[in-house]
């Protein structure tokens, strides 16, 4: 049998009991924690101060004479202040640090004696694994057994335990559910995501930057993140969410970060603006790439110092507010070409995550039919389904390659709701849902046909009869130059962005000028796009 070996504090009130005989009668943890008939205590190391040595002494004789097969091992230690967490826990560590295990053997703390203050520097101590054994906590019975009293142990690896482990799994699983609004996806990377930004939610305050392609559900994540803060009690203020693509010229400061009354025109009464009306909450900037030089700056240092200027005003406003960021833009190609501060993309760019579309989560595609099925019957107050039959042919096209979902899980939800809409009684039917292929179908058409290396509508833009003039391999790098030519301030970044490998690799360079020669190939010039 392994060797039972129990560390424990001095108790200097609850151990001592005088040295009447009545002594016997009385519950002393560390005496009664070795009288027990069922479990045996072979070592016990007990740990007391220089002048509680008498007190030390007097129970150890006890213990031999109750329990001679004990082995009492005094260590002696002198503390400042008991309930000091700092000097405690360094106590206990470096005593853990210096005891010897045995690999043998079977280890216990006992934590009924000392201060709260050691209890819980033991409790961590044994939680991380630093003290290699189990918890024990004695306590003391009535009528005849109360000197005995009992020991309850307590293994704090969860894992044990059925029902903690079990309570455990689904509180985190919960959190996880909840930010994917209880679909039960089946994508790995996305899952694994999602489980990471659920710690982020419940630990952190720090920016978090959502990316991806539009549809790909970024607002929607945004909202659950705030709501389980919000059930976790972490934030108190609101969620406040802001396109701003929609935010323009002089109105967009104003929108932002408010104004007093008569900083302009029109300003009759002072406005808080989105900033402020986020105060203790969640502000979502979705499409943050499109905010201006101006908007940009400000933003930046009101996420550095919880505090900023409206217009017109020259007292600071502070609001202290958790900033989610959404985009389906490149930020850092956009940073590269001057478009948006490298500064600010480095202040929000902790916790960026990637939402994927819809093309690239097929396996996802028939949990959140099921979901959006729900939505429907919440939002509508009629539950429709899909016959055997038609459900079969849907998802034969929504898992197929001719369905590339190019408006991602938009287009899903757009989907079911027409298919609800029209289908008769309470079933979507074959003919519904052949109806619904052929309209998204159409509705994807020139999505599909730039795929298939058709001119796009930026070449059209530009180019006569594109299909007739250019070949086919050209046609996809050509769209390209002229996307980033459209995007671009100048010539010089447009070229230095295409040409960004190539004009390392040269000695001097020309970027305008390699660009123009290219342009010129298909008879275009930069004026073009100015």
């Amino acid at each position: 049998m392994p060797k039972t070996i129990v560390v424990s504090l001095l108790g200097t009130q609850l151990d001592f009991v005088g040295k009447s005989n009545d002594r016997w009668q009385r519950w002393r943890p560390n005496v009664s924690l070795c009288a027990q008939q069922d479990w045996v205590v072979d070592e016990l190391h007990l740990i007391h101060e220089p002048r509680s040595q008498r007190l030390a002494s007097q129970v150890a004789e006890d213990i031999t004479h109750i329990s001679p097969e004990t082995q009492v091992i005094p260590h002696r230690w002198e503390t400042h202040d008991p309930w000091d967490f700092e000097e405690m826990y360094a106590q206990l560590y470096d005593f853990c640090q210096q005891l010897t295990f045995e690999e043998d053997a079977d280890y216990y703390f006992h934590i009924t004696t000392g201060t709260h203050v050691a209890q819980i520097c033991i409790f961590l101590l044994t939680e991380s694994r630093i003290f290699p054994g189990k918890l024990v906590q004695s306590s003391p019975l009535k009528g005849d057994e109360r000197f005995m009293g009992q020991c309850r142990f307590i293994d704090l690896d969860l894992s044990k335990y059925d029902q903690l482990a079990s309570r455990f799994a689904e509180h985190h699983l919960s959190g996880e559910s909840f930010l994917k609004q209880g679909i039960e996806t089946q994508n790995a990377q996305f899952n694994t995501m999602i489980e990471q930004i659920e710690k982020v939610a419940i630990r952190s305050k720090a920016p978090i930057l959502l990316t991806g392609p539009t549809g790909a559900g970024k607002s929607q994540l945004a909202s659950r993140i705030y709501q389980l803060k919000k059930l976790r009690d972490q934030v108190s203020g609101r969620f406040i969410s802001v396109n701003c693509a929609t935010l323009r010229g002089d109105s967009a400061m104003s929108a932002l970060f408010g104004h007093v009354k008569g900083a302009f025109t029109g300003a009759q009464s002072q406005r808080d603006g989105f900033l402020k009306s986020a105060d203790k909450g969640t502000l979502f900037l979705d499409e943050i790439g499109e905010l201006g030089a101006d908007e940009q700056a400000m933003l930046l240092s009101a996420i550095e110092t919880k505090a900023f200027y409206p217009v017109g005003s020259d007292s600071p406003v502070s609001s202290d507010f958790q900033l989610i960021a959404g985009t389906h833009r490149n930020l850092a190609q956009l940073s590269q070409e001057g478009r948006f501060r490298e500064d600010l993309l480095a202040r929000i760019n902790l916790w960026t995550y990637a939402l994927p579309g819809l093309k690239d989560r097929r396996e996802d595609i028939a949990p959140n039919i099921d979901y959006e099925l729900k939505a429907y019957e919440k939002a509508e107050g009629k539950r429709v389904t899909f016959n055997k039959e038609a459900y079969q042919h849907f998802m034969h096209f929504a898992l197929s390659d001719h369905a590339i979902w190019q408006g991602n899980f938009r287009d899903l939800n757009a989907a079911i709701t027409r298919m609800g809409t029209l289908a008769n009684g309470a079933r979507i039917s074959l003919e519904d849902v052949k109806a619904e292929i052929e309209r998204l179908n159409g509705q994807w058409a020139s999505a599909k046909s730039n795929n298939g290396n058709i001119a796009t509508s930026r070449v059209k833009d530009y180019v006569n009869e594109p299909e007739k003039n250019i070949d086919r391999f050209d046609l996809p790098q050509l769209d390209y130059v002229l996307n980033i030519c459209s995007e671009s301030k100048s010539m010089a970044a447009a070229g230095r962005y295409l040409f960004n490998i190539s004009r390392t690799q040269k000695s001097s360079c020309n970027d305008s000028a390699r660009l123009g020669k290219y342009l010129e190939k298909y008879g275009l010039r930069w004026a073009d796009f100015s």
